[in-house]
This record gives structure tokens, C-alpha cells and sequence, in this order.
């Protein structure tokens, strides 16, 4: 790529980081308060809810409390940053490809490519819902229970860790919402979460995959750059640049 090219895509993502700043400066200031009503519009924070719900619902029937209701949980919350990282990189970014003649992309995955289209579209921002209902189904509740019993886990054990995944799911989905909403920053942690999550979609959507902490799992595997360092990338509102290629790129 020549130095004007560079200059050019450089001088895009300005003008588009810039734009958005004065759209955002513009607009009437908003609540928390209103921001947590405007969440409840959409059907994901409702089934997430339900599913929460259930969750402890279950657990407290059981009970039988005891101190392994915090080990499975505690692992968890500490592996999560890198686990999200995993899921932003190899399912949202996911690349559609064929594979024997057959088109392999996920809704999760093109939802997510429209998200970064356009970012300020709300319902984008959040799970698909079909997605969501597998998620709580399987991954969210059936393979935990699963494989806490063949590991030994009793049921107690077991439902805690369910909770927590719930917990963790409804904590991701209203992080990313507000980041998205029209409520401006005002804590020096928002801030930075903030800040992280802006620049993966108006620098480089390379980079800064982390989404409810300022950059953890981004620092530990190697995608939080000092952004003046990292070009700006022409693909961040079209990710692969499959828009501009056509079909033909699949």
C-alpha cells in the first residue's frame, strides 16, 4: 500500500472517530437510569433475565451450601476475559469460507459483520436471540451440568456454575449496550473500557477484542497495541472486506 493510501485511510478513520464524537457531544445528555430502560426494549436482556432466574431458582431449591460453590465460579471469572477473547476472535470474526462446495458462516458471525457496519445500529448490538436461546441451551446449561458430572462435581457445585455463567452473560450484553448507547463515560473504568472498545471498531478491528474489561485479556495476548503504533485498518466497517469483494470472496 502506498504512503497516500496510507494517508487516505488514515485520514478516513479520523474523520469517521471525529464524526462520531460530535454526533455523541450532540445528542441530549442521558441517564443511566434511561439507558437501563431503552436495555429492556430487547428480547436478549429479557430471555438472559429468565435465564438468571432459573438459574438460582434451581440452586437455592437444591441447597446444600458449602465451599465448592465458589471454586468452579472463581475459575470461571478468572478465565473469562481470555475466554471472550477467544469467542470475538475465531466466532464473531469468523471468516466465511467454503468447505466441500458448502458456505460455512454463522448468523453470530454475520450479525456480528453488520455490528461493525454500523455500530450505532442498537438491535446489532446485541446476541441474536435464535443464537442466544442456543447458547443458554447448551453451552450455557446442558455442558456445564454435563461435564461437572463426569469431572466428579456434585449437583450444588454444579447449579453455582450455571449461575455464574448467567451472571456473566447478562454482565457482557449490558457492558456492550451501554458502550454502544448514547450514555456518555463518567467513571475512569468506563472510560477505559470505553476507549478500548472504540478503537477495535474506528482504528483497528485487529485489535482490542477485549469488551467488559479495558484491554485484560487484549494485554496478556498481545492485541493491545499503543494505538498511534497500529495502522489504521480500511476493513474496520467492513470486516475481511467481503462488502467491497463481492460473493466471490467467500
Amino acid at each position: 500500500m502506498s504512503d497516500t493510501t496510507d494517508e487516505a485511510v488514515e485520514a478516513l478513520a479520523q474523520q469517521r472517530l471525529a464524526g462520531a464524537e460530535r454526533e455523541l457531544s450532540r445528542r441530549p445528555k442521558v441517564t443511566l437510569v434511561e439507558t437501563g430502560r431503552a436495555f429492556w426494549r430487547y428480547p436478549s436482556p429479557w430471555m438472559i433475565a429468565a435465564y438468571l432466574l432459573a438459574a438460582v431458582a434451581a440452586r437455592v431449591v437444591v441447597g446444600e451450601w458449602s465451599w465448592t460453590d465458589l471454586l468452579a465460579p472463581a475459575v470461571f471469572l478468572a478465565l473469562f476475559p481470555v475466554v471472550e477473547w477467544l469467542i470475538h476472535v475465531f466466532i464473531l470474526h469468523w471468516r466465511p469460507r467454503r468447505v466441500a462446495g458448502v458456505e460455512v458462516d454463522s448468523l453470530l458471525a454475520r450479525d456480528h459483520r453488520r455490528h461493525h457496519a454500523d455500530p450505532r445500529d442498537v438491535p446489532l448490538v446485541f446476541i441474536p436471540w435464535r443464537a442466544l436461546a442456543w447458547v443458554i441451551a447448551l453451552p450455557g446449561t446442558a455442558l456445564p451440568l454435563a461435564v461437572g458430572a463426569l469431572l466428579g462435581a456434585d449437583l450444588p457445585a454444579r447449579l453455582s456454575f450455571v449461575v455464574t455463567l448467567a451472571v456473566v452473560l447478562f454482565v457482557y450484553e449490558w457492558t456492550h449496550y451501554v458502550i454502544h448507547s448514547d450514555y456518555k463515560p463518567r467513571t475512569r473504568a468506563y472510560k477505559a473500557i470505553w476507549r478500548n472498545h472504540r478503537l477495535h471498531h474506528y482504528k483497528n478491528e485487529h485489535y482490542w477484542f477485549s469488551v467488559t474489561t479495558s484491554g485484560t485479556s487484549d494485554r496478556l495476548l498481545g492485541t493491545c497495541p499503543d494505538p498511534a503504533a497500529v495502522p489504521t485498518s480500511a476493513t474496520a466497517k467492513d470486516l475481511h472486506g467481503l462488502a467491497e469483494r463481492g460473493p466471490e470472496a467467500l
